[in-house]
């Protein structure tokens, strides 16, 4: 059978519970109709990148499916029907990806991130360059701030010069 990946987005007024429902559903039409869900993933509400039926935001869930077309266009009608439903779209896939989604994996690596700048090894590390920075700024600024005097100087004397003609 081939392979799919499904994602549907879902009204933002309805709760995540009703959500699961709809997306239990979808699952039950693939398995009637001969089909297996390899994984479902909720990936929250999100926000849309421009206003779908006066919604800003909406509920996202993606479907690794192993079913037969007929299958897929059964849940595609039904997708359709369904007024909670703001989107979907289903493409077909060489295989199924064994690992969680980018989406669902993005979430934890942003935390992490986040903290180890704040504290540990790289914290330190950046407090020591911030230290040496300020040091090789003020030799190459004390340079300039010495000709600027010598040039304002220069300047005036010669607006004096031109205002005595």
């Amino acid at each position: 059978m081939p392979f799919y990946e499904s994602v549907l987005i879902a009204r933002q007024d309805i709760s995540a519970g009703q959500v699961d429902t709809l997306a239990d559903d979808m699952e039950k039409i693939i398995t009637d109709n001969g089909g297996n869900v390899a994984r479902r993933e909720y990936w929250g509400l999100r926000s849309l990148a421009y206003r779908m039926k006066k919604n800003r935001k909406g509920h996202y869930v993606m479907f690794n499916l192993d079913a037969p077309s007929d299958a897929i266009q059964e849940m595609e009608r039904n997708l359709r029907l369904h007024e909670d439903v703001l989107r979907y779209i289903t493409v077909r896939v060489e295989e199924l990806r064994s690992e969680p989604s980018p989406m669902v994996q993005g979430k934890g690596d942003r935390d992490r991130a986040d903290r180890r700048g704040r504290d540990g090894e790289e914290g330190e590390s950046s407090q020591a360059a911030a230290e040496d920075a300020p040091a090789e700024k003020a030799a190459p600024s004390a340079a300039p701030a010495e000709e600027q005097p010598e040039v304002a100087k220069e300047e005036t004397a010669t607006a004096e010069e031109e205002s005595k003609e």
